[in-house]
This record gives C-alpha cells, structure tokens and sequence, in this order.
C-alpha cells in the first residue's frame, strides 16, 4: 500500500478550465393562438370595404407560423370562406395571408 501512497503525492492538481463564451440565444416571441375576435379584427382593418366577419375558427399546428381559418360575413354563420394568417415580418403579429384575395370574397 505504501507504493499507492507515494504515487498519489507526485500528481500535479488538474488545470482550471478556462470560460468560454457563450452565444445568447435569441428571445422567441410567441403569439397567441388566433381566436375569433382577433381574426375578426385583422379582418375589419386588412379588408375595411367588406362585410363584418359573422363567425370565424382559427386552428394552428404546435409551432407552426401560420393559422388556417374559416369564417362567414355578414348574417351568414356558416364557415363557408376560408383564409391562412402568417407571423407578420417582425414576427409580433397575426396578418393576413393573400389579403387582395380574402378581402375579394
């Protein structure tokens, strides 16, 4: 045993590691699930000259940048039109896809 002894006092302790740098990891920004008032909204300013939007239904895929939606105008409550709502270019909004054809129908 003494050999075992004597062998562990000549190692030299290990070098501290030295800090390396870290990247920040962009923020994410996450927007709320599209819902009827908002789709509703979006449409009234993106198509100011068609009819109100009478019911709507938005669904988005778990991290997906884009929403399917289906909406009625007017008296109408059957989901009879449909439309696809995108991350805007900053990244902090809904917007409407195709909107010269949405505001057509």
């Amino acid at each position: 045993m003494p050999i075992l002894a004597l062998a562990a006092c000549g190692e030299e302790p290990a070098p501290a590691p030295e800090p390396t740098e870290t990247v920040a990891a962009e923020p994410v920004v996450t927007l709320p699930a599209p819902d009827e008032a908002l789709f509703a909204e979006l449409h009234a300013e993106t198509c100011p000259d068609a009819e109100t939007v009478s019911t709507s239904f938005c669904q988005r895929a778990m991290g997906a940048e884009t929403a399917s939606c289906e909406f009625g105008l007017g008296d109408d409550d059957v989901l009879r039109n449909d439309a696809t709502l995108e991350v805007s270019e900053t990244g902090d909004a809904w917007v409407i896809a195709d909107a010269e054809a949405v505001c057509a129908i």
